[in-house]
Parts: C-alpha cells; sequence; structure tokens
C-alpha cells in the first residue's frame, strides 16, 4: 500500500484536536469528491467521539472555487479552530494566509497539481507534492480521505465503518476519473460491493428509485446517480450530494 507523506502526522493532529477538544471545521468542495471526502473524515471523526463544528462548501457560482473570502468570514466566527480543506486548498495561498491571521490551523488534503507557491498550511496531504515519495499518486480526494482515515483510525477502524468509508471513496473515485488501477481499483472493486447494500438513506433511495429499474448493473446505477449529484449548486450552505450521502 502507498504511503504518504504527512498521512502520520494529519492523523496525529486530528486525534489531538479531538482529545482537547478543539473546533475542527472541514471545508470541502462541492462536487461528489469534494462532498464524499468531508463525510469520510466526519464519519471516522464522530466514531473515535470527536465533534465537527461546521462544514463550509463554497458556492461556486457567487464565490469561485476552493477557500474563498467568503468562505473564511462566513467561519471568523469558529476561530481559533482546526480548519481541513478536503478537495482543495493547494492554490489557496493568500486565502490560507488570511484563514492564518483569523487564528484557524489549516490542513490540506488535496489532489490537485500544486502550483510554484505552496500555501503556509500546518500539514498538506497531497501525493503530487514534490517531496513525496509515494509510488501511487493518482488519488481521488475521497481515496486520500479514506487513507487519512485508516491512518487516524488504525486498529478502531471496524469492517462495517470500512465498509461506509470505502462506498463513499468508491463514488469519489469513479466520479474524479481518476486512474482505475492500484488502490483505487481496491476502493473502486470493495466500494461498489458495499453499495449495492448501502444503510445510507439517499443511495438506498437511488437504487430502489422506478427509473433506475432500467439499469441491469449496479455499475450503470452508479454513474447515474454521479451524472445526477455531480454539479456545485449549494443550497442552505450544502451540496445535495452532501445532503443525500450523509
Amino acid at each position: 500500500m502507498t504511503k504518504i507523506k504527512n498521512l502520520k502526522k494529519a492523523a496525529n493532529r486530528i486525534r489531538k484536536a479531538i482529545k482537547n477538544k478543539e473546533k475542527i471545521i472541514l471545508y470541502g468542495d462541492a462536487d461528489v469528491d469534494g462532498t464524499t471526502s468531508v463525510i469520510i473524515l466526519q464519519d471516522s471523526i464522530k466514531s473515535l467521539a470527536g465533534k465537527i463544528t461546521d462544514v463550509y462548501f463554497p458556492d461556486r457560482e457567487i464565490e469561485g472555487h476552493g477557500i474563498t473570502e467568503i468562505g473564511l468570514k462566513f467561519l471568523e466566527k469558529h476561530a481559533p479552530g482546526l480548519l481541513i480543506a478536503l478537495d482543495c486548498g493547494i492554490g489557496d495561498v493568500k486565502e490560507v494566509d488570511i484563514a492564518r491571521k483569523m487564528g484557524f490551523e489549516i490542513m490540506i488534503i488535496d489532489h490537485h497539481e500544486p502550483l510554484a507557491e505552496i500555501p503556509k498550511a500546518k500539514i498538506i496531504v497531497n501525493p503530487k507534492m514534490e517531496k513525496d515519495k509515494s509510488i501511487f499518486r493518482e488519488f481521488s480526494a475521497g481515496g486520500l480521505a479514506f487513507k487519512v482515515a485508516e491512518e487516524l483510525l488504525a486498529d478502531k477502524m471496524t469492517e462495517t465503518l470500512k465498509g461506509n468509508l470505502l462506498e463513499l471513496t468508491a463514488l469519489s473515485t469513479i466520479a474524479d476519473m481518476v486512474p482505475r488501477e492500484k488502490e483505487n481499483k481496491f476502493f473502486i472493486d470493495q466500494g461498489v460491493a458495499f453499495l449495492e447494500n448501502s444503510w445510507r438513506p439517499g443511495i438506498k433511495a437511488f437504487l430502489e428509485e422506478e427509473s433506475f429499474k432500467d439499469y441491469s448493473t449496479i455499475n450503470q446505477k452508479i454513474h447515474k446517480i454521479i451524472s445526477i449529484l455531480n454539479v456545485r449548486d449549494v443550497s442552505n450552505r450544502l451540496p445535495a450530494s452532501f445532503q443525500l450521502f450523509n
């Protein structure tokens, strides 16, 4: 299995935040990859009796992509705290500086290509960083969130919880169209098997919907779900995919 730089450091920092009852804010992109990565980390933290202070998804039509000044102004009331950016952040140099001045400690879990200037985040988990020695680097954000969750939970990762997280990881990996090889293939193969019998009401409702009976395989149904939900419309600050999968 690929060992990505800063996985252990990220897990230890989250564990410390849980122990010290620090405020934890999850900030994700509003597409399927971003929302599933937020839920993966949220569910992992909650399984350790941690509390999520807030989650935030930028409205791309109003704010643009990534960590935004509008988003930070909304979240400033929670500072100081640990702000974890998922599926975004690696290109947000100015915004990370603003967040730090507000009193946030920033962790970035992102799979996008880094630019010439790297944000001054406390911890960055991104296998595409120049000094990362990972053998495999083509994860979705959900895949990276699952890797952090594995490190965070360690022997507290039950088979039931693992299945619940893998179904989201599969959705993320398929939606983001990353290469279906190495660990991504594992995520898809295992996650799709759990998706067929998902406990999540939103997923169950889709799979049982009358129009979905026209699709003969679970893979066809998954692609249909993604095509419907892989938009960045944000209603009441929460994307439809977050509301359905959460």
